[in-house]
């Protein structure tokens, strides 16, 4: 994990996610208004803006946990707006949330071995009588949990309770038990939060690894602008629910409305 990183090439017709006209009201709230943006094969995407911008109220709309007031949500041109969130993640579109939710009282091979429950196709009845297909479901997801425990540097704490974790490691447990779902978009809510600088180094050439290596699209949150711009293909800059800006990072880091919304002015 210490290659340099770089920002993938885009292909412009590879669009995965579209979001248009995205609209989120809470009451006479409206929290989120008019939001468009796309992500792409490959791609990181972040959205980013002051507290309160609206950032995980769009994160939400799109990863199935509200449903918009207005506008559409579309995985590789399949409509999703609405769709509760586990049917979103049956789709390839899988999350982490700023405060980790792990089963915290479960070990850490646990945790990855209940969030393969929906690809292990292991019924009541097989599990009952130990039948051979039950069986090979089960060395199949333990050999898949051995796999990530090793890429993510948690072999040596496999079998202990994921509450009893550093900070760090946790969120390369939740990372991982995403992974392993297979995902096409991978959903990261403020991932660097709690984080010490040399974690946030590895969790940088982390996403652009997992990028790389598995052609997963990452669309990210966070507040950490030094992995943003280090990590990110485009980005879109929110404030009040609105958006400013989208584009590149150097873009984004210079374009004077941004500095405005972050800055304010005299």
């Amino acid at each position: 994990m210490n290659a340099p990183m770089m920002n993938a090439p885009i292909n412009a017709s590879a669009e995965l996610l579209r979001v248009s006209g995205l609209q989120m009201r809470f009451g006479g709230l409206l929290a989120v208004d008019g939001i468009d943006f796309d992500v792409r094969k490959d791609e990181v995407f972040a959205i980013i803006g002051p507290n309160g911008a609206g950032k995980t109220t769009v994160f939400n709309c799109v990863g199935g946990f509200y449903k918009p007031t207005a506008g559409d949500v579309t995985l590789d041109g399949h409509a999703i707006a609405g769709l509760p969130s586990h049917m979103v993640a049956r789709k390839g579109l899988v999350r982490t949330f700023q405060n980790i939710r792990l089963f915290k009282n479960l070990t850490v091979v646990e945790n990855l071995l209940v969030a393969q429950h929906r690809q292990v196709q292991a019924g009541l009845l097989r599990g009952l009588f130990a039948t051979p297909a039950y069986r090979r479901a089960e060395r199949e997801a333990l050999e898949r949990a051995a796999v990530w425990l090793e890429r993510m540097n948690l072999t040596s704490v496999a079998n202990r309770e994921a509450g009893t974790l550093s900070y760090g490691h946790q969120r390369r447990l939740e990372i991982a038990r995403c992974m392993i779902t297979r995902p096409r978009l991978l959903m990261l809510d403020e991932p660097a939060a709690g984080l010490n600088p040399q974690e946030k180094l590895e969790l940088s050439q982390l996403i652009d690894q997992l990028r790389k290596e598995f052609g997963i699209a990452v669309l990210l949150i966070e507040h950490d602008m030094s992995l943003v711009m280090g990590v990110s293909d485009r980005i879109l800059v929110m404030e009040h629910g609105k958006p400013i800006v989208i584009g590149k990072p150097e873009e984004v880091r210079n374009d004077p409305r941004v500095i405005k919304a972050y800055l304010g002015e005299d």
